[in-house]
């Protein structure tokens, strides 16, 4: 049996773990990703993690490879990080890079794809052919895998549905558009919101939680706990969001005809409070056919999603070379 290394790489934090022919995590390390250092400084960094794994297994010489998440535009192909807004990185090498430094081979893709590959076939959507997956944190993308294989598009650009414009949304994104689904219905929008309604005057258990300045440390998830405590601002902020999000939705239902739709990132954690208005948005718009076979499902393997399918892309590709 090979086993195979999956590292998902954040901007806060590098997860680095290795995993067997089964999808199974044997073990794991996180770490800061220190990226102000510089990006020699990350790679020697990730190097040392993925050394320390094997070494910590006592797999050497066990191990086929190593797979690798990277937030951003990536050329999986050639193995060239291409632009991480969160890394300050441009054309970087990393496949190159890795391999001098851990003498093993290495692929290289996008981390929601990642994600979404581990969830598709190993979590959530296992046993299903067709799969939809959104993550749903900071901002919102999206993957697709029918049968096994990931969905691409011209340009490896396929998954960024967080950038479709909503109808009668305006707050202004970070790709320099208003109006954009993850500008409302992220954990960062939602969280923006809240502010926003507060600061006009809107009465708020969250409002009382964190009074003045210290609003400014509202998360995603305080508006899930005063969703739970029957607060009329949270609810109607997640209801909002799970409702873009069913919206966003009908369309990719549509078109790519999923058996399973699941939604990751702070969304799977949120679960019902987001997924009962998304749910209900959803099927209201579809048509009779794909609403009798699709399905929509929280995330169930947390930090270990990225992992696993970063390491289980390794091996397919590396059985492909």
């Amino acid at each position: 049996m090979s086993f195979w290394i999956g590292v998902d790489v954040g901007g806060t934090n590098i997860v680095c773990g290795i995993v067997n022919e089964k999808g199974e995590v044997l073990d794991s390390i996180k770490k800061p990703t220190q990226a102000f250092l510089g990006t020699s400084s990350v790679l020697d960094h990730m190097a040392q993690m993925v050394l320390e794994i094997i070494d910590k297994t006592g797999l050497s010489g066990k191990v086929g490879g190593i797979g690798i998440g990277i937030p951003g535009l990536v050329n999986p192909w050639d193995g060239i990080a291409l632009y991480s807004a969160n890394l300050n990185w441009r054309d970087v090498p990393l496949s190159a890079e890795l391999s001098r430094r851990t003498s093993l081979p290495v692929y290289i893709d996008n981390d929601v794809r990642m994600y979404v590959y581990g969830e598709a076939v190993y979590g959530a959507g296992q046993g299903d052919d067709y799969v939809l997956g959104l993550t749903v944190g900071t901002g919102i993308a999206s993957a697709s895998v029918n049968r096994g294989q990931l969905h691409y598009g011209y340009q490896n650009l396929a998954g960024e549905i967080g950038h479709g414009t909503m109808d009668g949304e305006f707050a202004p994104c970070g790709c320099g558009f208003k109006g954009c689904l993850e500008a409302s219905a992220s954990a960062s929008g939602m969280v923006r919101e809240a502010k926003r309604m507060i600061a006009e005057g809107r009465q708020s258990l969250l409002s009382e939680w964190f009074p003045g300045e210290e609003l400014q440390n509202l998360s995603a998830a305080d508006i899930s706990k005063a969703m739970d405590a029957g607060d009329a601002l949270a609810t109607e902020i997640m209801n909002h969001a799970g409702e873009l999000l069913g919206k966003a939705l009908v369309p990719a239902v549509h078109l790519l005809s999923p058996q399973t739709i699941i939604i990751g990132g702070g969304g799977a954690m949120a679960k019902e409070r987001l997924l009962t208005p998304l749910r209900r948005m959803l099927m209201s718009r579809l048509l009779p056919d794909f609403r009798q076979h699709v399905s929509i499902k929280p995330a169930v393997l947390g930090d270990d999603a990225g992992v696993i399918g970063s390491a289980m892309q390794a091996k397919q590709r590396h059985e492909i070379d």
